[in-house]
């Protein structure tokens, strides 16, 4: 797989966001609308291709926390909010920026997170939880080794304490429990395919009409 190799030809040790989720689509994971971009004038453009309201983030293999850093402009409604945006991501005195992540926004109360741990005994280990903020606040996960049956991947739903989140919830339809499988079993197979592959990291993974979506990612290798 070219992502991956082409990390290991530059000894680097995380994929960056917009290349960790490229590796998420070619299994099949449902990711956000997104794209690459270095100048303000692509900015401005591909926000208006993806169309308004858009996230710019800073973008890069160096760059994993960008929430702590003030790297993230949420909630951009027009060219000139992404312009300047573009303009203060890319001067940022916390980080070199040299490329931006312009992506969709996407709106949703429901945050579940997804992801692997290579365990030193047990191999790659797949994790499913409530993500968001609740993530390290609550640390209410459920794991299984890979590989996944379908079987498995829906027990790991009915585990995790705040199950009630892929019910009904405040008007909104209950969570596609298929399509989280199948996030879970993709997850599961790139840590069989790929035994570089040390830690993969998806939160939020937002659920809009029930159907969930990659916000974020991360890809770590050993």
């Amino acid at each position: 797989m070219k992502l991956i190799e082409g990390a290991r030809k530059r000894k680097a040790k995380t994929l960056s966001e917009y290349e960790s989720k490229l590796l998420l689509a070619e299994y099949g994971i449902p990711i956000t609308r997104e794209g690459i971009v270095t100048t303000a004038n692509d900015a401005a453009k591909k926000a208006a291709e993806i169309g308004y309201p858009v996230v710019l983030k800073g973008s890069g293999e160096a760059i994993s926390h960008k929430t702590e850093m003030n790297l993230i402009a949420l909630n951009l409604k027009n060219e000139e909010d992404v312009r300047t945006a573009f303009g203060e991501l890319t001067a940022s005195p916390k980080a070199e920026v040299k490329e931006v992540l312009v992506q969709e926004m996407i709106k949703g109360d429901r945050e579940l997170m997804a992801g692997l741990i290579r365990d030193a005994q047990f191999g790659p280990c797949v994790m499913f939880g409530l993500g968001g903020i609740f993530a390290e606040i609550l640390e209410d996960v459920s794991f299984r080794v890979a590989p996944l049956t379908r079987w498995d991947a829906i027990d790991m739903m009915d585990e995790i304490k705040g199950k009630k989140i892929l019910d009904t919830f405040r008007g909104e339809p209950v969570a596609d429990r298929e399509t989280l499988a199948d996030i879970l079993l993709a997850v599961g197979q790139i840590g069989l395919d790929h035994e570089q592959v040390k830690e993969i990291d998806i939160n939020p993974l937002k659920l809009i009409d029930g159907k969930p979506v990659a916000v974020d990612a991360l890809i770590v290798f050993e």
